[in-house]
């Protein structure tokens, strides 16, 4: 494998972003036909058939870092945080005691 330039790792770097090509240049200061140029080098290099592909194959070889990892709540963490600070798992707008009606108050039809 050829060793990629400093610009095509950029490009594929802002690409791994989820920037498009115009994005790019305009992030690095060059125009959108040269980014892909430099990207579509870069995928003649890693042997990859598109922007994607080439992304992932600089990540194999280590070429680009790592990406960060967004913290997904687990499947037993609640998904509402104001219910949580109470115990309260169930989905929904919370009620105190005091705010629901009381069935002896209501009156009946």
């Amino acid at each position: 494998m050829k060793p990629l330039t400093g610009r095509e790792l950029e490009c594929l770097h802002w690409a791994s972003m989820g920037k498009t090509s115009w994005e790019i240049g305009v992030i690095v200061g060059i125009t959108e036909r040269t980014i892909n140029f430099h990207i579509q080098n870069a995928c003649r290099k890693l042997q990859s058939r598109g922007r994607q592909a080439a992304i992932s194959a600089a990540y194999r070889h280590g070429l680009l870092p790592k990406p960060p990892v967004a913290h997904r709540p687990l499947a037993t963490e609640p998904r509402n945080s104001s219910a949580a600070a109470f115990g309260n798992s169930r989905s929904g707008p919370m009620t105190t005691p005091s705010m629901r009606p009381s069935l002896d108050t209501q009156t009946r039809a």
